[in-house]
């Protein structure tokens, strides 16, 4: 019996943003709070669209992690999963919103609670109760939560729940970035679906480490070199049947283990902050999925949703009910 039609694994944050949209970093002087982490944000726009999710994360026993659970059971998300670690803390994370296209990024994630998760945290939780097991890439760069997101991957395999990875590339979160393309390879051999932008998918198959660069020391998102579509091949060797390429306001692209290839154009909307908008592409994508739509309406879903919430001040806090979605949905034309 399924309980579940999404549980997802790994990173969990406060997220304090700019309330002074489009002013430097250095001249802030007023966040607001959130909530973040992608597969946290997943599961928050999974269930606003109507799925039963739960998160498996972990939260430090400090204020910080009352204020995620909080808002987590606010929201509907199932948080029996989530441990409470003692002596670590609750991740966080800074943002400065300059649209159209500069968003620093800072992480606070030494001694973090949600790297912190074991192989019996893991073991506590319904994975074989799940539609879907989705994984956040960045729970792969540290020991123990490394060893627990492929003992979740392993059980999810053994009962029958696809296995979906968001790529999730942070270059900051990696002592090394080639250090990320070995792990997410081998993570990827337990993966029937996986999710990532271009830069991504190069990042995945990095060998080479003169073919990235750091644009800003602030932003995890690096500039990659190399062959997209070389890329997307590779990926598709490794066993993934179905790989979702995040491509912005170009909208997404669906590249099956057969050949098929579905694109699906994105909807033009005034930006205000890119953060969380891959993951809310995630949640209307895996929401499609889970109702059996075709890869092209699912990811017409996705887009829907990210571009939503690339005009809204914050991640988690602001993904759109379904009802929302479909509203915009056919405000542009429909599927």
């Amino acid at each position: 019996m399924k309980h579940y039609d999404l549980i997802t694994y790994g990173r969990s944050s406060i997220d304090l943003y700019s309330n002074n949209i489009g002013s430097p970093f250095e001249e802030i002087t007023e966040f607001g709070a959130f909530v973040g982490g992608s597969p946290l944000n997943i599961a928050v726009g999974a269930r606003r669209l109507g799925l039963k999710s739960a998160l498996l994360t972990a939260v430090g026993n400090d204020m910080v992690g009352k204020f995620l659970l909080a808002f987590l059971k606010k929201e509907g998300v199932e948080t029996a999963f989530i441990p409470v670690k003692d002596n670590a803390r609750t991740s966080a994370v800074l943002l400065g919103i300059e649209p159209p296209a500069n968003f620093p990024l800072v992480y606070y994630r030494d001694n973090c609670a949600d790297s912190k998760m074991t192989i019996d945290d893991v073991m506590k939780a319904d994975i074989a109760g799940a539609r879907l097991l989705e994984v956040s890439a960045t729970a792969l760069n540290i020991e123990p939560s490394r060893s627990a997101a492929f003992f979740a991957a392993e059980q999810a395999v053994e009962h029958g729940v696809p296995v979906l990875v968001d790529l999730d590339f942070r270059a900051d979160q990696w002592h090394d970035p080639r250090a990320y393309g070995v792990t997410a390879r081998a993570f990827l051999q337990h993966c029937s679906l996986a999710v990532g932008t271009e830069e991504e998918l190069l990042a995945t198959m990095l060998k080479d480490p003169s073919q990235i660069r750091i644009r800003n020391q602030q932003i995890s998102a690096p500039e990659i070199s190399g062959n997209v579509d070389e890329a997307i091949k590779a990926i598709l060797k490794t066993g993934v049947k179905t790989l979702i390429v995040k491509r912005g306001e170009r909208g997404s692209s669906v590249f099956l283990h057969d050949g098929t290839v579905t694109n699906a154009p994105g909807f033009r909307v005034d930006v205000v902050n890119v953060l969380g908008a891959g993951d809310a592409f995630a949640a209307g994508v895996i929401y499609g999925y889970l109702q059996g739509w075709d890869w092209y309406k699912s990811c017409r879903m996705g887009n829907a949703c990210g571009a939503i919430l690339v005009t809204k001040h914050g991640c988690a806090n602001f993904n759109p009910t379904l009802k929302e979605a479909m509203r915009f949905i056919e405000s542009q034309g429909g599927f």
